[in-house]
């Protein structure tokens, strides 16, 4: 009941963080009790903890270590986990005496969302008090793009640490798979993949339906089938997307394989490594965990030059590019070409 109400408190108030004062004061109870010697923070944002309750308890602490693994922009922003979609860097702190601070959130709609109006300035001030002046506290970043953006911020004084995120080998690794054929998708065709666990516009969902309209629109022009090389036409699959997604994929862009979310890691591995190239239109991300998988699967990815991304790829097949999906066409040509 109490994660609900937090919900409402954010979305009428935009204070996220500062409600589920009882949970949190019964995990400081039980916390005293345990008296930890390593406090390992990951996400605290998630309608679960008041963070200056928490913080205040640490920083009575001061022989205690403390780590935060930070994985988005949430703990050093007045309200978003992301900003660069958005193009807004208030967030950043400068070297004179009207230091930036967020204001008039560009995206109060984002999560963690609000309905009726902004209160990104105070949201940063309380932050900023909370989140700074502990003893003892290592930051670690899974990117250098995020530890180069807290350099910027005002927790730029803690120390960092860079400790990439993994994924499974034993899971994503190249498995014999008939997705293909399972879909109608012959040995000749080309299979283009996107998975997200949310699809919506910072993920790229848009530029999905736009690539299938310029590869239709380039197949009209050359009265062919849409080629990659000398045969076969190259087929769009997209996974993760809601039901009422794929609806609107069906009557938008009808040339879109448009699947449902998986939960069988082992099924999703099938799908990468089916996949001829995965591409990756996210407009803004720390460290793309399906980048790693693709590849781990023996797939080359395609992704756009934002957050972390470079940073995933390994394989000398796999591309970053600008954010312009009218660059694909041509990258994916380039790369498929024997």
């Amino acid at each position: 009941a109490e994660v609900y109400l937090h919900i409402l408190y954010t979305r009428l108030t935009d204070r996220h963080g500062l409600a589920s004062r009882r949970a949190t004061r019964a995990f400081l109870k039980w916390a005293d009790e345990y008296d930890p010697d390593i406090l390992w923070l990951h996400n605290i944002h998630g309608y679960y903890i008041n963070y200056e309750l928490l913080f205040n308890w640490i920083k009575k602490r001061p022989q205690m270590q403390v780590k935060w693994t930070l994985h988005d922009c949430w703990t050093f922003t007045g309200h978003c986990g992301f900003y660069l979609y958005c193009g807004c860097d208030k967030w950043k702190i400068s070297d004179g005496p009207m230091s930036c601070r967020c204001s008039d959130c560009p995206q109060p709609k984002a999560y963690p969302a609000t309905r009726l109006f902004s209160n990104s300035a105070k949201n940063y001030e309380r932050k900023r008090r909370a989140f700074t002046g502990v003893k003892n506290l290592t930051i670690i970043t899974p990117s250098k793009w995020l530890a180069d953006e807290l350099s910027h911020s005002f927790l730029k004084d803690y120390p960092v640490e860079v400790i990439y995120n993994t994924v499974n080998t034993e899971i994503f690794k190249p498995t014999p798979s008939s997705f293909k054929a399972d879909h109608g998708i012959s040995d000749d065709d080309k299979m283009i993949l996107g998975v997200a666990n949310i699809w919506e516009p910072r993920k790229g969902l848009e530029d999905f339906i736009r690539l299938e309209q310029i590869l239709k629109s380039e197949s009209e022009a050359r009265g062919t089938s849409t080629e990659t090389t000398k045969s076969g036409k190259i087929k769009i699959v997209l996974v993760g997307l809601t039901p009422a997604q794929i609806d609107d994929l069906q009557k938008r862009a009808p040339g879109i394989i448009a699947l449902g979310r998986t939960k069988d890691v082992y099924e999703l591995a099938k799908v990468y490594s089916a996949a001829d190239v995965f591409l990756n239109p996210t407009y803004e991300d720390n460290l793309p965990t399906v980048n790693l998988e693709a590849e781990a699967c023996g797939t080359p990815v395609i992704a756009y030059d934002t957050g972390g991304c470079a940073e995933t790829l390994h394989r000398p097949d796999s591309r970053v590019i600008p954010q312009d999906i009218s660059l694909v066409p041509g990258t994916i040509t380039k790369l498929l070409q024997p």
